[in-house]
């Protein structure tokens, strides 16, 4: 009988450990890592580096350009000599007034000989009164004459210098209006000299967007061949009315920091974004909804395991979700294939979640 015991008990031992069930198997996900959303975006621009103050020079005198001596992005100090006129004009004016100068200083000296023995002669009593005051209302006349005839050479030397354009303070050269050989005006805009101690980002808004700019509104402004080179920027000025072709205004904005990758013409890439209360926002294949209630899947990196999370939805598209809490920055949540998992399941991370 003992050996009939011993293999009933040995057959019961063996059909109980064939019905326990076997262990739940390591299940591979995705998963994501959260990353509260402190900031809202408005919209992504491009613009460019230009320099705030910016000067159009032109000659003070007409005439033919005869030559142009720097080219446009060149780094110049003030006093440098940017283009000349031809100066034939100037010249022969600045001769003709000299000439003038010299006929005038002959006539003061006989004016002042006449004057003295007019002088003289009344002083001895055998000049007339008359004559005296005709040579010293000659010898005035010719003084005013001398005076006058000063100042036009002193004017011919001014219209001749005219005739080279310098630089009047440190400047980039951004522009050129004229060539050499053309003829220009007095005035006329030649060359545009961009001061380069004071950059500022200048981008063209939609009119709608203007009129809907909160306060607070924080712009990103980031080099677009190289989006590392950023900075932050606030409003400095927009142009009252919109351009008829495009509705769109000018805005310049002014620079938090000035990165060195920041030269003048340098294309920026301007991205606009507001404040708002933190929140969350995951793929709308992280949401799950049971009995009518919203959750994710929150996985413990310690035990590499997974448990639900109810969480209230803000918001939502076809592809995202935006949550108004219940789970933290640092935070991994699966990201796919939520509908299969049960409370305190192993799981696997794969290593190329994001």
């Amino acid at each position: 009988m003992k050996p009939l015991w011993a293999l009933s008990i040995g057959l019961l031992l063996s059909a109980c450990s064939e019905s326990k069930p076997p262990p739940e198997p390591v299940r591979p996900v995705l998963s994501i890592k959260i990353k509260a959303l402190n900031e809202e975006d408005l919209g992504r621009f491009a613009g460019s580096i230009q320099a705030r103050y910016e000067s159009n020079t032109g000659f003070r005198v007409g005439g033919r350009i005869a030559s142009r001596n720097v080219d446009v992005g060149a780094e110049v100090e003030k006093g440098t000599l940017l283009a000349t006129l031809d100066p034939s004009d100037q010249q022969n004016q600045l001769r003709s007034a000299q000439g003038d100068l010299a006929k005038i200083q002959a006539q003061l000296i006989n004016a002042k000989a006449s004057a003295m023995r007019q002088q003289a002669l009344f002083d001895r009593g055998v000049g007339a009164q008359a004559q005296l005051d005709d040579a010293m209302t000659n010898l005035k006349t010719t003084q005013a004459s001398l005076d006058q005839a000063r100042a036009a050479v002193n004017q011919s030397k001014d219209q001749l210098s005219y005739t080279e354009l310098r630089a009047d303070h440190k400047a980039v050269v951004t522009a050129w209006s004229a060539e050499a050989g053309q003829v220009v005006s007095a005035g006329q805009q030649v060359v545009t000299l961009a001061q380069p101690d004071i950059k500022e980002a200048v981008i063209d808004l939609p009119d709608t967007l203007v009129d809907q700019l909160p306060s607070d509104v924080v712009f990103l402004v980031a080099a677009q061949l190289n989006p590392g080179i950023n900075t932050t920027a606030t409003i400095r000025e927009i142009e009252p009315q919109a351009q008829s072709a495009t509705r769109t205004r000018r805005a310049r904005l002014t620079l938090a920091e000035t990165p060195e990758g920041f030269r003048l013409g340098t294309a920026i890439s301007v991205t606009l974004s507001t404040a708002i209360k933190p929140r969350i926002e995951l793929p709308a294949s992280a949401l799950q909804e049971v009995d009518g209630k919203q959750r994710i899947w929150v996985i413990d990196a310690q035990n590499k395991t997974v448990s639900p999370r109810d969480v209230s939805v803000i918001s939502r598209t076809a592809s995202t979700v935006v949550l108004a809490g219940g789970v933290k920055n640092g935070e991994r949540v699966v990201s796919a294939g939520v509908h299969s998992l049960k409370p305190g399941q192993a799981v696997k991370i794969d290593e190329d979640s994001q």
